[in-house]
């Protein structure tokens, strides 16, 4: 358990304690998913750029007097038959990657809302209830996580 959470003692309950612990894993497993589909977004642009110089260069500058002629030398030149394969196999990957990060933020907003709406259940007692605020400012200040409303 995180240690700031740890440090709620008094102010929350153990059930409350390991709810805000899994909200904190899945917002690192969000934050984790979200950089890997920016550096897959970035990977593509960049494959797609280097497979647009290499069709110029080597295509299109070439045998731009001939459609036939370009569509000949593409196919015969194995490397533009890897640029194209690596290129969709990125973009392909990039897709997944949105898919897999969509998911975990569905998770982990779902377990954020959860919290919000029950916070009138998880703190019960009127010490609690006064206190809750610091809870909530060490969420938002520790980990980033806004539990004062559900909007994003």
């Amino acid at each position: 358990m995180e240690d700031s959470i740890k440090m709620l003692d008094h102010r929350t309950d153990l059930a409350t304690r390991q709810m805000l612990e899994n909200v904190v894993k899945r917002k690192r497993k969000f934050d984790k998913a979200k950089s890997r589909h920016h550096m897959a977004i970035f990977a593509t642009l960049a494959m797609a750029s280097a497979f647009l110089a290499y069709l110029y260069t080597a295509v299109i500058n070439n045998y731009s007097y001939s459609f036939y002629a370009m569509f000949s030398a593409f196919f015969r030149k194995s490397a533009s038959i890897y640029f194209l394969v690596g290129t969709v196999s990125l973009y392909g990957l990039m897709t997944m990657l949105k898919e897999q990060r969509d998911k975990k933020e569905k998770e982990y907003h779902d377990l954020r809302c959860e919290i919000v709406d029950r916070s009138k259940d998880l703190w019960k007692k009127e010490d609690e209830w006064k206190s809750r605020h610091i809870v909530f400012e060490m969420m938002k200040r520790e980990f980033d996580i806004n539990l004062y409303h559900e909007k994003k």
